[in-house]
């Protein structure tokens, strides 16, 4: 299982660790992944995505799923997210 974000793509990132002689060694910075579960209003049905706690904010203050997909690119998603974003475009253009 990758530790990248499945909605932003947020992965890992490098950095160094500073002693207080200022002796660097290389550190990784990990994203903060949690299982959640996240219910679409146009397909009426949950998901479980892992995604970090950012995007969940970033979820929340877009008003749901439907509405971050709809504004999020196609590439920072994952194969996994971009199913369910052209499941929700489909049933939101035949419910229109």
């Amino acid at each position: 299982m990758s530790r990248r974000c499945e909605l932003t793509g947020k992965g890992p990132m490098t950095g160094n660790n500073v002693s207080h002689a200022n002796n660097r060694t290389r550190r990784r910075f990990l994203p903060n992944l949690n299982d959640v579960t996240l219910v679409s209003d146009a397909l009426g049905r949950s998901f479980r995505l892992r995604i970090s706690a950012a995007a969940l904010r970033s979820v929340d203050h877009r008003g749901g799923l439907d509405a971050f997909l709809a504004k999020a690119k196609d590439e920072d998603l994952s194969p996994n997210a971009l199913k369910i974003k052209k499941e929700i475009a489909k049933a939101q253009a035949s419910a229109a």
